[in-house]
């Protein structure tokens, strides 16, 4: 693994300042290219760890928000409990390269419905957490990953910008501080997973402060649209390339996948900067 010390840097700079700007997004990107030479078991608890720090920085910055919204985010807490202990089961027992192909498979609708700017309010919010919560807990134990579902549930519940980062930052805290219980129980840290934490927050240190500085002076969906695209096509290319490793597409077209995604998402991005044009006072 010291190998790929300077990859792993890169990966999660860049991934730290995406979460430092948005309040989320640190394993939406880092675990996609950092899968490209880890495996979920080796990668996951290290990123656990840091994100108990990283989270409970993004509620202790927002923490104003927090009475006009735990008792909404509450039941999503609730739900998390059952799901991470399914979660941590399935990835403590699957193979590491059908993890992996499982994991971009979750992902990439997931990003995609944020690409779209996907919206549809819930009235029954309350019974709809709860399990909504169970599917994230499972999502987050096996790929660390939760920042995209939630971000569209949020968005669609109509929350305040502090409220949404507020809202985001207390579910997961609450569901990383549970994985990384549930991942000690189990036996799932490593000396390989502890050794990648001093490799991971060098990039987590720098990368948050800029990213937060960067969304002072950026419209946050454009860069959050933009963040989204580059997941896409890393998640695409993740998904190609364990075809091929795993012998489900054993020739080019597995990267027909890749292809599509690309296609799709470049109509997602004209939908998008053509909207904003046609919004804008100045044209």
């Amino acid at each position: 693994m010291s190998d790929h010390i300077v990859e792993l840097f890169v990966i999660t700079l860049g991934a730290a300042i995406v979460n430092g700007a948005l309040g989320y997004g640190f394993s939406s990107i880092t675990v996609p290219l950092a899968l490209l030479f880890l495996t979920n078991r080796v990668l996951n608890p290290a990123l656990v760890l840091i994100e108990v720090a990283l989270n409970g920085w993004v509620l202790w910055v927002n923490r104003a928000a927090i009475p006009s919204i735990w008792r909404r985010a509450l039941p999503i807490v609730i739900g998390l409990a059952p799901g991470v202990m399914i979660g941590t089961v399935i990835i403590s027992r699957v193979s590491p390269s059908w993890l992996k192909l499982a994991t971009y498979l979750i992902l990439l609708p997931l990003i995609l419905l944020q690409a779209a700017g996907y919206r549809r309010p819930i009235r029954s919010e309350r019974k709809v957490n709860l399990w909504f919560g169970g599917s994230v807990g499972v999502l987050y134990a096996v790929t660390t990953i939760s920042g995209p579902p939630l971000a569209v549930m949020l968005n669609n519940q109509g929350f305040a910008k502090q409220e949404f980062r507020a809202a985001l930052g207390f579910v997961r805290l609450a569901e990383s501080s549970l994985t990384a219980i549930a991942y000690l129980s189990v036996g799932l840290f490593t000396v390989d997973s502890i050794g990648l934490v001093p490799q991971i927050l060098p990039g987590v240190a720098i990368g948050v402060p800029i990213g937060a500085f960067l969304i002072r002076h950026a419209r946050p969906e454009t860069f959050r649209r933009v963040c989204m695209s580059f997941d896409a096509w890393i998640v695409a290319f993740g998904i190609s390339t364990v075809l091929r490793d795993l012998g489900v597409v054993e020739s080019r077209a597995a990267y027909l996948v890749l292809v599509g995604v690309l296609v799709f998402d470049a109509w997602l991005l004209y939908r998008f900067f053509s909207g904003r044009q046609a919004d804008s006072p100045y044209r």
